[in-house]
């Protein structure tokens, strides 16, 4: 995910912008693989820790509530450090929420899974606080959408790599450990095979720890340049009529409601990529842990067409138009498609030679594509006349990104009362809300119906 939220900067050599694009692509590549990974992680949690769909996918809602819960005390830590400071800063709380994996695969207990979860999600709030505004600061302004465009590249195509890493590590074997198989074991001996699965998480967190420490120090005696954060600017219109306080960005619908439509975006998204495993082990899909991999390369697919698309030949407006239709299109695929027949995939990836995937399940991965467009066009449109207000407003957007820690824990829920394809139908009212936003929310400016 990527925020244009800071100001135009100095001038710049090319070979510091390019070395500087390198570092940040290195972290994005690193946000991208810790995201991703609870694609995986959530079906594999769902077997060590004996879970149901509901309380498995508190894995996502541990998360993605970090970046509610700490995406203001982050933006103060960076008023303070500057921008390469709080990028090590960052590396730093992750290792150690990576750590604390190795004491919650011993134990096996679940409450200490969330908690590193919320810590390495903790790290990359500041991680993404910094980086973000300092890719667009880091060379010209007119470039920065290139910019944007390369590192969210480096983060989705993270996601297509982790999945087969975590399915190589830690998915071996996986059969011995379905619930028809552990359902035959004596409570012993069902412990003792779940302990030991759960043992296979140590040495690629030790590892990942290890890593995230040395990028750390590496970065902090690096001699990429720090930038220091931005101040709001003045206001343009000061002594024209009242003002509003800092709370007033409330008073922006295009804001308001852009806020309400990426808190459905970054909720579709997350159960698209992180869902998928657990929805394919549902169905006995083999190999179902690289499943978020297909989401990923649709979301890779829908970076590209819309990086040469927008703005030659498409708006932001009507790319995020499309988006939101073919998220509709492909939601009524996900829950009225086969289960069992792959024509959909045999269609698309029948060249690769790729086992197909059930329709359902393939509809689920292109849902990558139809998210791919839809951060990138709802931010321009929502701090579009904010002015002043804009950091706080970007603020405001960062908060939405909670819709990854509710709407996936909902669709859990909703997939134990009734089954987790039915409960796929959730998609549905967060597309609609989305389209709503493209087509006239995106257009207004006050809460009154005349000015």
């Amino acid at each position: 995910m990527s925020i244009d939220t800071a100001g135009g900067p100095a001038r710049h050599s090319t070979r510091e912008v390019v070395a500087g694009m390198l570092f940040v692509g290195l972290l994005f590549f690193i946000l991208g693989f810790v995201t991703w990974l609870n694609g995986s992680l959530v079906p594999f949690l769902k077997i060590v820790c004996d879970l149901n769909n509901f309380q498995a996918l508190w894995v996502t809602f541990a998360f993605y509530i970090a970046y509610t819960v700490m995406a203001l005390p982050s933006a103060a830590v960076l008023r303070r450090t500057g921008y390469k400071r709080g990028m090590t800063i960052g590396l730093g709380i992750m290792g150690i929420g990576a750590l604390l994996f190795i004491p919650a695969a011993h134990s096996t207990r679940y409450e200490l899974f969330l908690a590193a979860l919320f810590a390495l999600a903790t790290g990359m709030t500041l991680m993404q606080t910094a980086i973000n505004p300092y890719i667009v600061c880091l060379g010209p302004r007119d470039s920065a959408a290139m910019r944007i465009s390369i590192m969210g590249l480096f983060n989705k195509g993270a996601g297509v790599v982790v999945p087969l890493i975590f399915t190589s590590l830690m998915l071996a074997d996986i059969d011995r450990f379905s619930h028809a198989s552990l359902a035959t074991l004596e409570p012993a001996a069902r412990a003792a095979m779940r302990a030991g699965l759960a043992q296979r998480l140590v040495f690629p967190y030790a590892c990942m720890a290890a890593l995230l420490f040395a990028i750390m120090v590496f970065i902090h005696f690096s001699r990429l340049r720090d930038i220091a954060p931005e101040e709001d600017a003045p206001d343009a219109q000061a002594g024209q009529g009242a003002q509003v306080a800092k709370t007033g960005v409330l008073q922006f619908p295009q804001l308001v409601l852009g806020a309400l439509a990426l808190f459905a975006y970054v909720g579709v998204e997350v159960i698209a990529g992180d869902t998928i495993g657990l929805y394919g082990h549902e169905l006995g899909v083999a190999n179902f842990g690289v499943l978020t991999s297909y989401t990923m390369v649709c979301m890779v697919l829908g970076y590209l067409v819309g990086a040469v698309a927008i703005p030659r030949w498409l708006s932001q407006q009507r790319a995020l138009l499309l988006s939101a239709l073919a998220g509709i299109v492909f939601t009524i695929g996900v829950v009225t498609g086969s289960t069992r027949d792959g024509a959909i995939a045999a269609a698309l990836l029948g060249w690769t030679g790729i086992a197909p995937v059930p329709d359902t399940v393939m509809c689920l991965a292109l849902l990558g594509m139809a998210n791919a467009m839809v951060w990138p066009a709802i931010w321009p449109l929502a701090l579009q006349g904010l002015g002043r207000y804009t950091a706080s407003g970007s603020a405001l957007l960062i908060m939405a990104i909670c819709g990854g820690a509710v709407l996936p824990l909902l669709y859990g829920h909703l997939s134990d009362l009734a089954t987790p394809r039915a409960a796929y139908w959730l998609l549905l009212p967060c597309y609609l809300m989305i389209l709503w936003y493209a087509v006239s929310g995106h257009k207004l400016r006050s809460w009154r119906r005349t000015e």
